[in-house]
């Protein structure tokens, strides 16, 4: 998507973290947008869920309060449900990624179900899909709740290595376990 003047200029909020160190590897900023549909029982952001409530917030303004910040390098998206706010997330996304931010996004949807959307003509959803580096996906299930789980709330959410997945037209978890690169036929 080409900056214009129809892409949104704002997003809503629920809130931010600017040095999260539980919602992915690192110290990140946490972006809470405002509105989520899911309603998910045992919901840690239950305050989030309403669409009405959250705080306007330029979204030029978002992006130099995270790079003000020189301790962290990459930003996580969650709510609330980025996807249900997909244009503004994908201008912020987009404008993070020019400035070398690694991004992730947390979504209550399945990630078929966002490339549903994406092939469907959801230019929002391609996008943010296409910049973000790790997808943590599907609804929080309060019965499958687990402290034990890396980067996840319920065992049925998945971390999914986006960069990968895209590579290889399949779902690609993703590992923070190091992979030595391929040795050459020729060792």
């Amino acid at each position: 998507m080409v900056e214009n003047e129809k892409e949104p200029q704002t997003i809503s909020l629920f809130g931010t973290v600017n040095d999260s160190i539980v919602d992915g590897p690192g110290l990140r900023f946490a972006v809470f947008v405002q509105g989520c549909s899911h309603h998910c029982p045992g919901c840690h952001n239950p305050e989030s869920q309403p669409k009405e409530g959250g705080i306007e917030t330029s979204i030029d303004e978002l992006v130099e309060t995270i790079v003000s910040n020189a301790s962290v390098h990459d930003v996580t998206l969650s709510g609330g449900e980025p996807f249900e706010q997909a244009e503004a997330c994908a201008v912020l996304a987009r404008k993070l990624k020019a400035r070398g931010y690694g991004l992730w996004a947390y979504s209550g949807y399945l990630y078929e179900q966002l490339k549903g959307r994406a092939d469907a003509g959801d230019e929002a959803v391609a996008e943010l899909l296409e910049i973000i580096d790790v997808l943590v996906d599907g609804p929080f299930v309060e019965a499958l709740k687990s402290y034990d789980l890396e980067w996840k709330g319920s065992s049925n959410q998945r971390v999914i290595d986006m960069k990968k997945t895209r590579q290889r037209g399949e779902i690609v978890l993703w590992s923070n376990r190091y992979e030595p690169p391929a040795r050459p036929a020729s060792w």
